[in-house]
């Protein structure tokens, strides 16, 4: 019986590995030389199973260290062939130590931290892009379990299936909990993908992705127990901080429970790893249920280098612009009135990051700007540690929002009346009046719709900021060269006096309806989205507190330009609108460009210059040059102004 048993266990192996070898395509059956996959699987081995061929500096099972030298002298051929990249010589060079150690027979440790070293530097810069596209189910994984796997490790995993014992290395024993400890999701899934050259493990790539996660996830959780998993089930909900170690899905598939208990208590971190490894969904539910201002930032962070890791460079960025526009931008007033420095700086460095996806930089270096950006994050999240509760912090987010976003549509409105007044044209204030009003309307509509009815984006939200800005930038320009014309030597006499009555027919009543409606919209549209982000039951005296002072403000503001405008003779009233305005023109182009480059409309591309919103001065080539252009257009205006006035002088006088 044992010699029949013997021969359906091998045949029962060869039908295995036959079955894999001639569902694979070629190139998958067969390792490429330059493999970075194949490279960190093996450094990972490296890593875990070192330890079981070499303690105290001697060989103990000769075998598992030839298997050993074998590994790390295939890494540093794989790495020495792989296309090259910046840090190929010193991944090169980094097994080459790798391989010094082994021949050596250091310490297992010392081997470990070079071979893990090396392994995260090959990720880094060579990544793999392997990711769950939805949190895997491990307790679907049992009857696939079953049927692939149990033959070899045992129905339950202890590596005493009926196939073990022709194995030469033996199956791997999932319930070892020392060996469990050291693998990470990541590692299992890749195993079972691209199998173990020289050992009974064949790939599995033919299964579907999800079902090899979902393996990956179970197999990993096979040396954990019940009492782990629901003591780890109570840490995990109770503790915030244990939760912000593995803040995303891909942030498990790459955590061990070592590398967990290096900034945890060792008992916490199996007890955490034992129930993520069986409920891995928990991590997005704990995003949703517990929400920081930067978990939305946080994952479509982690979307976006995904996404670029695996050459979707077009839903990189796409997730790179939502990171901003959804999770960082609604946060913005708060954290301003806490800390602009560190709010700029995130600004910038988020602009950096899509900058480099648009541009096709290696992903280490995105990789690595996304690591800065994160960091980032945890200084404001720290920043605004209690400030959502803190009442002088909402106040002044509130006023400063308000002041800040209705300052340059009063700009606007108020030059437009003080001129129909200084013309003497009063019957056209009630269009002028209408266009405020109705955008003052439009804004409760837009506040109703975003509350109750559907979310507005962020990238929707800068597109219309955007177009409007851009559209009154140019009827601004327009408007300031031409109140410049009418400045110069007279000439607003002959335009009150002989052009009145065909200057401002209806049509001009109602472009001038639109600039007012368009120029007070774009403000109320972007406050009343920012109050809806901001706002909080505790902090709501607060922030309706700060909207009465702002308006106080604003209104003050409005009744002592409508004074100054009354005093000025009506020539020097042109000529100095005529300048406020055509700088106006300058700063919303700049702030129209700066929308469009948020939502994805407009390329950018980072230059060194300094960030000074309430002139509409970005860091960016794009924006400047729209700024530049503008400022000549009107520069030109009033030279060709000025000059034809001069001429006109001239003719007079002969």
């Amino acid at each position: 019986m044992s010699l029949l048993a013997a021969l359906i266990r091998n045949l029962l192996i060869a039908a295995s590995v036959a079955w894999v070898a001639t569902s694979l395509p070629a190139s998958a059956a067969e390792p490429s030389q330059a493999n970075p996959r194949q490279a960190w699987q093996m450094l990972d081995y490296i890593a875990v199973d070192y330890a079981g061929a070499i303690q105290h500096g001697r060989v103990v099972v000769p075998g598992e260290y030839a298997e050993m030298q074998e590994f790390a002298n295939t890494v540093r051929t794989q790495l020495a062939a792989l296309p090259a990249a910046p840090k190929q010589p010193a991944l090169v060079a980094q097994a080459d130590r790798l391989v010094a150690a082994v021949a050596a027979k250091a310490e297992p440790a010392q081997v470990a931290m070079l071979a893990r070293g090396l392994a995260d530097d090959v990720l880094a810069s060579y990544p793999i892009g392997a990711v769950p596209a939805a949190p895997p189910e491990p307790a679907r994984a049992a009857a696939l379990y079953a049927q692939q796997c149990a033959v070899c490790h045992g129905p339950t995993g202890h590596g005493d299936g009926p196939a073990a014992a022709g194995l030469d290395p033996p199956p791997i024993a999932f319930t070892d909990a020392a060996r469990a400890a050291q693998r990470t999701p990541f590692a299992l899934y890749e195993v079972i993908s691209q199998g173990v050259p020289g050992t009974g493990m064949a790939s599995f790539a033919a299964l579907p992705e999800d079902d090899r996660w979902a393996l990956a996830f179970y197999v990993g959780s096979l040396a954990y127990s019940p009492q782990a998993r629901t003591d780890g089930e109570a840490l995990w909900r109770k503790d915030a901080e244990l939760r912000g170690r593995i803040p995303t899905l891909e942030a498990l598939t790459r955590t061990s429970e070592v590398g967990l208990a290096a900034s945890v208590d060792a008992e916490q971190a199996s007890a955490i790893i034992a129930y993520l490894r069986s409920r891995p969904q928990a991590v997005n539910e704990s995003v949703a249920d517990n929400p920081g201002p930067f978990a939305l930032a946080r994952q479509r962070l982690a979307d976006s280098q995904r996404a670029y890791a695996t050459g979707d460079a077009a839903q990189a960025r796409s997730f790179a612009l939502s990171a901003y526009l959804d999770g960082v931008e609604p946060v913005e007033p708060t954290l301003a009135t806490r800390d602009a420095a560190l709010m700029r700086d995130i600004e910038t460095a988020m602009a950096r990051f899509r900058t480099q996806i648009g541009q096709g930089t290696a992903p280490a270096e995105v990789s690595a700007q996304a690591v800065q950006i994160t960091e980032l994050f945890d200084r404001a999240e720290t920043a605004l540690q209690d400030t959502y509760t803190d009442t002088t912090t909402a106040f002044l987010g509130s006023f400063t929002i308000l002041v800040r976003e209705g300052l340059e549509a009063l700009l606007i409105v108020i030059g437009m009346i003080a001129f129909l007044r200084k013309a003497e044209r009063r019957e056209v204030l009630p269009y002028v009046h209408a266009g405020w009003i109705g955008a003052l309307l439009a804004g409760g509509i837009t506040w109703m719709v975003a509350t109750y009815l559907v979310g507005i984006s962020g990238a929707n939200r800068e597109v219309t900021e955007g177009v409007s800005a851009l559209f009154a930038a140019v009827v601004l320009l327009s408007v300031g060269i031409w109140m410049h014309q009418k400045s110069l030597a007279g000439r607003w006499q002959q335009y009150l006096h002989a052009k009145m009555s065909a200057a401002l027919t209806r049509r001009s009543a109602i472009f001038l309806f639109l600039l007012a409606f368009v120029a007070v919209y774009r403000e109320v549209f972007e406050t009343i989205l920012f109050y809806i982000a901001m706002w909080s039951e505790q902090a709501s005296s607060a922030i309706i507190a700060g909207l009465v002072a702002g308006s106080v403000v604003l209104a003050a503001v409005a009744y002592w330009m409508l004074r100054m405008s009354k005093r000025l003779p009506i020539g020097r009233f042109f000529s100095i609108s005529s300048i406020l305005i055509a700088v106006l023109a300058v700063i919303l182009v700049g702030k129209g460009v700066a929308a469009l480059q948020e939502a994805g409309w407009v390329s950018q591309v980072l230059v060194t210059a300094p960030r000074i919103e309430w002139l509409g001065v970005y860091p960016s080539w794009q924006s400047l040059l729209a700024q530049l252009t503008v400022a000549i257009a009107a520069a030109i205006g009033f030279f060709v102004n000025t000059r034809t006035s001069r001429a006109l002088a001239r003719e007079a006088k002969s």
